[in-house]
C-alpha cells in the first residue's frame, strides 16, 4: 500500500492535482441538490433524532439496487409506520405488525422486518440514541469503525431467538464484508456536513473514524484514479480506499464518497447514453 500523506506541503505534484480534482467534485456533488434523488432524502423528512436514526438505518439497510426503487420501498415502509417511525417502534401493538406481511425488498422479507422492529423497540426502551449500539469498549481510541461495526452486529443478534437469515442484512467486518450500507448510514449520522446533506447528529463517533462506503460506482472510479488496488471488494479494500483518501483530508476522508460516487454515477449515465446511441445507429435491440 502506498505511503499515506496528510500534510498539503508533503504532497507530490500529481497528488496535489488529484486532491484538487476530488475537492472540486465534492463541491459539485456534496450540496442540497444531491438529497432529492438519494436515499438520504428519507431521514431528511424528519427533525427528531430517533426518527432520523430509525428510517435512516432501515433505508440504508435496504440500499441495494436502483436508488429510485430504494426510495420507493423506504417510503412504503414509512407509510406502514404512519410516518412516525419512533412513535411506532415504541408504541405499536402486536396486531399492527400484520400489515408488514407483504413488505419486501429483494431478499428482505417479513421475518427480517419483524426482527428489525423487535430489536429497535428493545434498544430504544433502554437507550436514547442508536449511536450507543455502536460504542464498543475503547471506541474513542480506534482508528476507524471496524470494532464498532462488529460490536453492533453482535448486539443486533445477541438474542438467542434472532433469525439466522437476517444476518445477511446486517454485515460485519468480521466476515470480511465491505459493509457498504452500514458505512453509508454512519456517514449520514456522523459527518458534520456544512453543505446540509449529512446530519452530524451523532457526537461520539468521529468523522475521522469513518470508512468510505464501497459500492460499484465508488469502486470503479477509485480504481481508475489509483486509490484502490486490492482486487477483492471487501473490508480490506474499503479500508485501503479510506486510508488513501486520508492524504487529502485526514479529519474527514469520507467526504470524498460524494466525489467518487457522484462522478461514478454521471460516468455511468454517459456510458449508457453512448451505448443507446450506438444501438440506435446499428438498429440493434
Amino acid at each position: 500500500m502506498q505511503k499515506h500523506l496528510t500534510r498539503r506541503t508533503s504532497r507530490t505534484k500529481s497528488q496535489q492535482s488529484l486532491a484538487d480534482h476530488l475537492d472540486g467534485l465534492v463541491v459539485k456533488y456534496n450540496n442540497p441538490d444531491f438529497i432529492k434523488g438519494d436515499p438520504i432524502s428519507l431521514p431528511h423528512k424528519f427533525t427528531k433524532l430517533q426518527d432520523r436514526e430509525i428510517i435512516g438505518f432501515w433505508t440504508a439497510m435496504l440500499s441495494w439496487g436502483q436508488r429510485k426503487t430504494i426510495i420507493n420501498k423506504a417510503e412504503e415502509l414509512l407509510l406502514l409506520m404512519h410516518n412516525s417511525p419512533y412513535d411506532f417502534i415504541l408504541h405499536h401493538k402486536e396486531g399492527d405488525l400484520k400489515r408488514f406481511a407483504d413488505f419486501k425488498h429483494r431478499t428482505f422479507n417479513y421475518t427480517d422486518t419483524l426482527w428489525f422492529i423487535y430489536f429497535l423497540r428493545s434498544f430504544y426502551a433502554e437507550h436514547n440514541s442508536l449511536e450507543e449500539a455502536f460504542l464498543c469498549e475503547g471506541f474513542r481510541e480506534e482508528v476507524h469503525v471496524e470494532k464498532m461495526l462488529i460490536h453492533f452486529h453482535n448486539l443486533f443478534f445477541s438474542d438467542r431467538d434472532a433469525p439466522q437469515r437476517t444476518k445477511k442484512h446486517i454485515p460485519t467486518p468480521a466476515s470480511k464484508s465491505a459493509c457498504k450500507r452500514l458505512n453509508m448510514f454512519l456517514r449520514w449520522m456522523v459527518r458534520k456536513d456544512n453543505a446540509g446533506v449529512d446530519f452530524g447528529c451523532w457526537q461520539q463517533i468521529q468523522p475521522s473514524q469513518l470508512i468510505c462506503p464501497l459500492d460499484m460506482h465508488v469502486e470503479r472510479v477509485a480504481r481508475k484514479l489509483g486509490l484502490l488496488t486490492r482486487k477483492q471488494t471487501d473490508w480490506d479494500a474499503a479500508v485501503e480506499l479510506t486510508e488513501n483518501l486520508r492524504m487529502f483530508d485526514h479529519s474527514d476522508p469520507v467526504k470524498y464518497d460524494y466525489a467518487l460516487f457522484g462522478s461514478g454515477v454521471m460516468e455511468k449515465h454517459v456510458l449508457d447514453s453512448e451505448k443507446k446511441a450506438i444501438i440506435n445507429i446499428h438498429g440493434r435491440k
